[in-house]
């Protein structure tokens, strides 16, 4: 996968993380249609998703890598 394709794939997932906050946001948080329901995941979460994917969209624009550097003082 290219990372055009790739970059492209996470702000779509991004875009659905985005409408389902608003979603909730506006009351959506669990109903039912028949004998079906859904219940969406808790707001915390799908924050932490979206900050997750916000921060590996600019990694990719970057054009970095998923890895990072650590340095271990004392080592």
């Amino acid at each position: 996968m290219t990372e055009e394709e790739r970059l492209g794939k996470l702000r779509e997932q991004l875009e659905e993380l985005n409408k389902a906050i608003i979603a909730i946001q506006n009351g959506a948080q669990e109903y039912r249609i028949g004998s079906r329901s859904l219940k969406r995941p808790d707001l915390s979460l799908l924050y932490k998703e979206r900050d997750r994917l916000e921060r590996e969209i600019l990694n990719v624009e970057r054009g970095g890598s998923i890895f990072h550097q650590v340095y271990f003082e004392g080592r």
